[in-house]
């Protein structure tokens, strides 16, 4: 009998579960769930752009005070990352974020009744810590189920539901302000999220086969390859440009519509609504695009490029504070801001399948450590003007230079032609595998 070759960690590998078709129905099982909960993770991630002025006066709450408490938020997320990751190849999707969203439906609960800053804070940690695996579990479970080719097409549809999420964060949440508060608010979103952890545990099917059977130490192992592997650097700058958008349109967007183009509450509020809905036609139809594109031989890397210029264009705009055409500036703003997704799809055509929960958690850790940092970082550059009714386009000019400063070296590193000479420790076919196998 012929002994079969092992595939190659930058090697990607269809195993006879992603090939085969699905039954019909199975799809939706997988996919819905997994909607549901990046469409409650984003809700929770930008509501703080609208109740941010509830929350500064109940609390007497500064820009500096604002920006750490969203930002925590980013912090716990990233700081379960690489457990996460482990997690995810070992149980598989379903347990692990079943599980973790009661964690999230304790600390909307938490925020909900705090009555002082640490109670906040403490409440928005515990939600970032359960919504860390949604994103995160759809990837993973997605890898096991679907074929390669489809990926960019269904993290499309999940990264969709999750604009539609910040839809619902704006807008909706303003007029809902004024009949329950936002302390009710959050008690809604508890129960929904525990609804969303019961359809993930009892709907999503379970395909046990593509769980990690290594050791604690080979897997690891295996996410240390990750890391000293040049391929996934070079994809990098992509999670900066995450940061960027996520620290932005988290936080940040409501005050530069309120201050820069001197709109309403309420007004800012309908145009955060055309960003989201920009951001849900960006993640479907960057995808798409992407998907339609590989089968002609085009990398989903090209797409992330050509998008991402268009994104460092409208940071150009926004830092300069023109606001002579806020509604397309933050149209494409969402719309290109989530071309910087198409890194999940571009890692996963360069490393096995069962990397996958380990690979995605690595990138995450990236994003979500920067966005953290420059939330918050925002922030405290725009306290060092007073804020007077609302903050000077002074103030802008400097906390989104930092954006675009950072966004145009990440750019350059993004183009820039990579060597090909290899490193120590990098993965190329070439060397020799360091996928461990498991003891």
């Amino acid at each position: 009998m012929t002994q079969q070759a092992e595939p190659h960690p930058c090697m990607p590998t269809l195993t006879a579960a992603t090939a085969a078709k699905l039954p019909a129905g199975t799809g939706w099982r997988i996919v819905a769930p997994f909607a549901a909960g990046y469409f409650i993770s984003y809700v929770y991630r930008t509501i703080n752009a609208v109740i941010a002025p509830e929350l500064g006066q109940a609390f007497a709450l500064d820009a500096n005070d604002l920006g750490l408490l969203t930002s925590v938020y980013f912090l716990s997320f990233a700081l379960f990352q690489i457990p996460l990751g482990l997690l995810l190849d070992r149980y598989g999707a379903r347990r692990v974020q079943a599980l973790l969203l009661l964690m999230a439906t304790t600390g909307a609960l938490v925020f909900a009744f705090s009555s002082g800053r640490e109670g906040l804070i403490a409440g928005r940690a515990l939600i970032g810590l359960g919504v860390s695996a949604c994103l995160m579990a759809s990837f993973k479970a997605f890898t096991s189920w679907f074929p390669r080719e489809r990926l960019a097409m269904v993290n499309g549809i999940v990264l969709s539901a999750g604009g539609l999420g910040a839809l619902c964060a704006t807008a909706p949440v303003e007029t809902a302000l004024h009949f329950v508060g936002w302390r009710w608010v959050f008690v809604s979103l508890s129960g929904a999220t525990l609804l969303i952890a019961a359809m993930t545990w009892f709907v999503v099917p379970e395909r046990a086969e593509t769980h990690a059977q290594e050791t604690w130490r080979s897997q690891v192992q295996g996410l240390g390859g990750i890391f000293a592997s040049r391929r996934f650097w070079r994809v990098s700058p992509l999670a900066l440009t995450q940061a960027i958008f996520l620290s932005i349109h988290g936080l940040w967007s409501g005050p530069w519509l309120t201050d820069v183009a001197g709109l309403t509450r309420a007004d800012a509020a309908h145009h955060l609504s055309l960003t989201a809905i920009a951001m849900i036609c960006g993640y479907y139809s960057v995808g798409a695009l992407a998907t339609r594109l590989s089968r002609s031989g085009v990398k989903p890397i090209v797409v992330a490029k050509i998008g991402l210029l268009f994104f460092l264009l409208v940071q150009v705009a926004l830092t300069a504070g023109y606001s002579g055409a806020t509604v397309p500036l933050w149209i494409a703003f969402g719309f290109f801001g989530t071309t910087a997704s198409l890194s999940y799809a571009v890692l996963a055509q360069e490393f096995a399948p069962s990397l996958a929960g380990r690979l995605n958690t690595a990138m995450n850790l990236l994003v979500f450590v920067a966005a953290f940092a420059l939330q918050w970082a925002l922030g405290a550059i725009l306290d060092l003007w007073p804020a007077d009714g609302g903050y000077p386009l002074v103030a802008y000019h400097a906390a989104f230079g930092l954006t675009l400063t950072l966004q145009t070296i990440a750019f350059i590193w993004l183009i820039w032609p990579a060597r090909s000479p290899s490193i120590p420790g990098t993965m190329t076919p070439e060397s020799k595998p360091v996928m461990p196998r498991a003891d």
